[in-house]
């Protein structure tokens, strides 16, 4: 027990983890639900917090929000709410009443039990890239649409990454695979080469069905045991502004009745579907979220439910949306001061404009990232591969990211802030003197290997080292243990007859039709 919680404190080093699966290519941190004690970044005064909830009540009790699904339009009605045709308007009374039923806190648990995650409190979780249509490696060295098998291996790195806690969308839409059998093809490669938390698409009752179905067959579970408690979820985005449509409010009520969980993310870039102003684009987004969070709670009290943002600028040149930006940034954590306020947890997002992995990528990345981290975020989406806001997956910056998420990480372990006796050292200080060093010292010995963060990207070597090793930058570092990961990467264990039996539901759904399409 010992062994095992040094080896759970270290940041990286040479020590290694024998018992990891997957890490032969790289000496990564073990798997764990990082905790965030820093106090958040709050750039509202409470009288600026109480502005924008008085804002987002406004909207929802004077101007409305538009649901176009019909159930939700009854629901709402027999909850006693103003119905006019499409729009919804709601008393704030009756909004907080329902609000104050969500949970602040959750767990989801996937196939594996090990990977199970804690939504909300401190806790922030990392998860990988989702539905860009597009792809890029330096192998391919251009842009194209995504495959089936490109698909399959982003579900590789997501499994393989210890620092990503849980599985998107799809990785990057594999458009080789027609749309009435994509969902089943690419959660039936998601059960089989991941074990951690799943997403599934609201996007009709059949894609729904079918993706809870398949993560109850692959957690061998009945009806009953999957429905009593969260194993997997979806996201949603309103149709800003004002607006939720169909088929996403119907995978929620779907998801919702039967125990799964549920985040609700509007997308307001400022100056496009949101005022141009942040305080309005997030006020915006609060009532959008809420609308559509109080109607899950009318109908479920108590359903899992996290509030998302996607608040960001566009470029007022081109109408292209910009993320990473200093406006993201204050977006981000003006939205979490709101999260905390209606104690729900909250989803943020690692995002980007930038084409390349390069350093646009990284530095606008970073910037949504260590947002996260200041507004108190609970689980980052788009976390690992994002490129050109969203339209382009790619394994290296998928493998870029991860080095930072790591770095964030390792920021948050304990023992970088602990002050007991061995960490205040006086002893070795004392023994060293004036003028010494610390590279001999029994206690520099002791620790060494676990004292501070190893990289697995980055190279700190100088730049004669560098060269002589061959001048690789880190786009192609990154390439190459890209190829390195696939080549040793093992599958988690599934049991053969759970196999078999998801290939049978998925050639009984293709032979089916799967799910509708006009094409």
């Amino acid at each position: 027990m010992q062994a095992e919680a040094k080896t759970r404190r270290r940041g990286g080093g040479r020590a290694g983890n024998a018992t990891r699966r997957g890490t032969a290519s790289i000496d990564q941190m073990p798997w764990h639900l990082p905790v965030n004690t820093d106090r958040p970044t709050e750039p509202l005064t409470p009288e600026g917090v109480q502005a924008v909830h008085d804002g987002a009540m406004r909207i929802l009790e004077d101007i409305g929000i538009e649901f176009l699904n019909q159930e939700a339009l009854a629901l709402f009605r027999q909850a006693g709410c103003t119905v006019n045709g499409t729009n919804v308007r709601m008393g704030r009374d009756w909004v907080m009443d329902m609000l104050a039923h969500a949970p602040a806190r959750f767990d989801i648990t996937p196939r594996n039990p090990a990977r199970k995650i804690t939504i909300g409190g401190n806790h922030i979780l990392f998860g990988a890239v989702a539905s860009p249509p597009n792809y890029h490696d330096l192998e391919i060295g251009r842009k194209v649409s995504g495959t089936r098998d490109q698909c399959a291996n982003l579900l590789r790195l997501t499994q393989y990454f210890n620092c990503i806690h849980f599985s998107g969308g799809y990785p990057v839409e594999p458009v080789d695979v027609h749309a009435s059998v994509r969902h089943l093809d690419v959660i039936h490669d998601k059960m089989i080469l991941t074990d951690k938390v799943a997403h599934a698409y609201s996007l009709g009752r059949e894609r729904i069905e079918d993706a809870m179905e398949m993560v109850r067959i692959a957690g061998g579970l009945t009806e009953a045991q999957f429905a009593a408690k969260p194993h997997m979820y979806t996201n949603i985005n309103s149709t800003s502004p004002l607006k939720h449509d169909v088929p996403m409010i119907d995978g929620c009520l779907r998801c919702i009745r039967r125990g799964q969980a549920v985040i609700v993310t509007p997308f307001t870039l400022a100056g496009a579907m949101a005022p141009v102003t942040m305080a309005g684009a997030v006020t915006l987004s609060i009532a959008e979220a809420l609308s559509a969070i109080a109607l899950f709670q009318y109908v479920r009290p108590g359903a899992p439910c996290v509030i998302g943002t996607f608040t960001s600028n566009v470029d007022m040149k081109s109408g292209a949306p910009a993320f990473g930006t200093p406006e993201y940034m204050r977006a981000t954590q003006m939205t979490g001061q709101m999260a905390r306020f209606y104690d729900l947890p909250m989803r943020a997002s690692g995002v980007c404009a930038a084409n390349l992995a390069d350093g646009q990528a990284m530095w606008e990345t970073s910037n949504s990232l260590w947002s996260a981290v200041q507004s108190g975020t609970n689980l980052v989406y788009h976390a690992a591969g994002w490129l050109e806001g969203g339209l382009i997956a790619s394994p290296e910056k998928f493998i870029m990211d991860c080095e930072v998420v790591q770095m964030i990480q390792r920021y948050m372990d304990p023992m970088l802030t602990a002050t007991g006796p061995d960490d205040i050292a006086l002893d070795a200080i004392k023994d060293v003197g004036p003028g010494g060093h610390f590279f001999g010292t029994q206690h520099t010995q002791d620790r060494f290997e676990q004292a501070f963060y190893q990289p697995f990207v980055s190279d700190w070597r100088n730049h004669e080292a560098w060269e002589a090793a061959g001048a690789i930058g880190t786009a192609e570092r990154a390439h190459h243990l890209y190829k390195d990961i696939l080549a040793t990467f093992e599958a988690p264990p599934l049991d053969v007859a759970i196999k078999e039996e998801l290939a049978d539901f998925v050639a009984r759904r293709k032979a089916e039709g799967g799910a509708p399409t006009d094409f």
